[in-house]
């Protein structure tokens, strides 16, 4: 659509970015069809062309006001739209230029701005695991709400083996992630025990942390560049050393790392090593192709057929984000395991969309029981995914157990490591 930038947006890089996107949109409507939000509100400014322009009539010199905000917070950034669109339109970037326009003119309420803060700045502490694991000593009587976000406490071994100790030619590095380890760890050591027992070993860098994406999606996007740097020096003596990969097991922070390249292209000094960190990074799934004809034969095939029916939820920043679709389920079906997805409603968003269950509660659960309603209609023994935010969340509303991908395949090997 043609766009005409207002004289403080000309030559910024905010102003160029988006006008570029903006410039893509053709205000055709497909997207509205896909979006999660513009399916339960019915309201225009809650799709993905509506708040394409207010974001447009912002970067043409519009004053935004709170329900600009407001409309652009709703959004749950799941990236649908861009799997609908046929002219490319990459509004994700977008809605990132255009919330961190927005609230430079905008001031949040102040119990939106503490509650911001304690997020961004909580999950990816330090303090986060010692909190988490006292939560779990206590999760019996916390509240409903908070006993949701306070998954019960979980072994990280199988067979007596937490981290394998086999030394191997293949290398990959491998995110532990900021939360995962104490909400899930058994994801991370199924990942190293999975690829160990197809003989690649698996690093951690020590000094890598938080993938960045919590900061960088409320709007501390500074906040998040340091944390962006800090991991791509972390990784880069590993890179130089030759490591095949660097493993993502949690989509969410997957995508934020392949987009490190887009991020840091203005930063003279990390673009370049930016760009290759994103070229090298590949989800856990985009292995599978290799590891199936190296891992069937170890599988035991009894547990295999004892796993039963898997009902399996792509997160959307696997489907839509990284637009890898079908690859899990193809390959563990390779594998001998019964998955199926949804009849209904596969693409759309289970409601968890990182810190969106805290911040727009009453959107985020109606997506999770609408989504549940779909998964339990296959009657599943457990529910897969391949995101820690849509685990955790999918989990608080059912009574079915609901895994990683990865940790199901690890079970089937039983001691094959």
């Amino acid at each position: 659509m043609q766009t005409n930038l207002a004289p403080q947006y000309v030559g910024t890089p905010e102003g160029e970015a988006a006008e570029a996107i903006l410039r893509k949109c053709v205000h055709c409507g497909f997207c509205t069809a896909t979006c999660p939000t513009y399916q339960l509100l019915g309201d225009e400014l809650d799709g993905p062309r509506g708040r394409i322009y207010l974001m447009k009539q912002v970067f043409e010199g519009a004053t935004p006001t709170r329900a600009t905000q407001q409309h652009l917070d709703r959004c749950l950034t799941c990236r649908n739209c861009e799997s609908t669109c046929p002219s490319g339109v990459q509004y994700g970037h977008l809605v990132d230029v255009g919330r961190k326009v927005v609230d430079a003119q905008v001031q949040r309420p102040m119990g939106e701005r503490i509650m911001r803060w304690a997020l961004k700045e909580g999950l990816t502490s330090p303090l986060f695991a010692p909190a988490m694991k006292l939560g779990q000593a206590v999760r019996g009587v916390l509240p409903a709400a908070l006993k949701a976000k306070v998954p019960a406490p979980q072994t990280a071994e199988r067979n007596g083996v937490v981290w394998p100790k086999a030394q191997h030619a293949r290398k990959v590095l491998m995110l532990a992630g900021c939360v995962q380890p104490a909400m899930l760890p058994n994801i991370n050591t199924a990942t190293a025990r999975v690829l160990d027992a197809a003989g690649i070993q698996t690093i951690v860098a020590p000094k890598a942390g938080c993938c960045g994406a919590v900061k960088f999606h409320l709007n501390d996007q500074d906040g998040s560049m340091v944390q962006i740097r800090a991991n791509i020096d972390a990784w880069w003596p590993f890179v130089e050393q030759g490591v095949e990969a660097i493993v993502m097991n949690a989509s969410g922070c997957g995508v934020m790392v392949k987009d490190y390249g887009h991020v840091l292209k203005d930063d003279a000094a990390y673009a370049k090593k930016a760009k290759r960190i994103s070229d090298l990074t590949q989800d856990l799934s985009e292995l599978l192709p290799d590891l199936v004809p190296v891992l069937k034969p170890k599988l035991n095939a009894a547990a295999v057929a004892a796993a039963g029916t898997q009902a399996y939820h792509p997160p959307c920043t696997l489907q839509h984000g990284q637009k890898l679709k079908g690859g899990v389920e193809q390959h563990m079906a390779a594998l001998g395991f019964s998955i199926q997805v949804a009849n209904n409603e596969s693409h759309l968003c289970c409601g968890s969309a990182g810190t969106y269950s805290v911040l727009n509660p009453d959107i985020s659960y109606t997506l999770r029981d609408r989504k549940l309603v779909n998964l339990d209609a296959l009657k599943p023994k457990a529910i897969l995914s391949a995101n820690v935010g849509c685990i955790t969340h999918l989990q608080s509303g059912t009574d079915v157990p609901v895994k990683h991908w990865v940790e199901v395949l690890d079970e089937a090997l039983g001691d094959a490591y």
